[in-house]
């Protein structure tokens, strides 16, 4: 009965479009974009790899343009995400610089089309895209969550990346959360997987922690830590939609 019920739900999760990035039509600067997307959702868009900006493409509308996370930062003198993490992945665009200290023509922020990305000076205003998350505190149990989420939001969320784990676990900082909570992960079939159908791409398991074969511990939480732990499904955690 779990293999069919949960086979269900990750066809049903991988037919919906996920609500991890919002696209924002409010002209802004890089900075004023970036407060805005600190504000109402999480952080502007972080894109981390080919695989992760595959997905993103999945999510928004691909006429769409605007402001992303990545930057490039003055004092150490190379491009970051605007959670402090560095730009390894940019999707083909010309990041170094030779024979200068700063991008060419004060274009030290990124904006993202369909067709590749383009650097612009950040004070021009623009369209952006957020990444978003919903922290709910309420205490329940896995699958509550996952109903919960299905039915208010989008879905559990995933977490591809190491910035997505970050922005994570920073949303969960605060000592009213309780010190883990339930995430879109999920032990089925002999492997551990994202209930919304994404790819399990970047992994983040606590030292010591009993994922390769639980037998209890069959669902996934995200520790303040940044780690991931099994747990059993039946405990009462607050948990992370998108």
């Amino acid at each position: 009965m779990e293999k069919i019920v949960f086979r269900v739900i990750i066809v049903a999760g991988a037919c919906c479009l996920s609500a991890k990035h919002v696209f924002i039509q409010n002209d802004l600067s890089w900075a004023e974009a970036r407060a805005y997307c600190q504000n109402f959702h999480v952080d502007l868009s972080c894109l981390t790899s080919e695989s992760e900006e595959k997905l993103f493409r999945l999510s928004v509308d691909e006429s769409k343009r605007g402001w992303i996370g990545a930057y490039w930062d003055a004092n150490f003198q190379m491009w970051k995400w605007s959670d402090g993490e560095n730009v390894t992945y940019d999707n083909n665009l010309d990041l170094s610089y030779s024979g200068g200290t700063s991008p060419p023509h004060l274009k030290d922020n990124v904006r993202w089309k369909n067709d590749g990305w383009e650097w612009d000076d950040g004070g021009h205003k623009n369209d952006f895209f957020c990444f978003n998350l919903t922290l709910v505190q309420e205490e329940k149990t896995w699958e509550e969550a996952l109903e919960h989420c299905s039915e208010k939001h989008s879905n559990f969320t995933s977490l591809l990346s190491e910035t997505e784990n970050i922005l994570a676990t920073k949303e969960i900082s605060q000592t009213s959360v309780t010190e883990r909570v339930w995430i879109g992960l999920r032990y089925l079939e002999d492997s551990w997987l994202w209930v919304n159908g994404d790819p399990l791409m970047y992994q983040a398991w606590s030292q010591g922690g009993d994922q390769l074969c639980p037998m209890m511990r069959r669902c996934g939480a995200l520790t303040k830590d940044g780690a991931w732990e099994s747990r059993d499904c039946l405990e009462k955690l607050h948990f992370i939609c998108a």
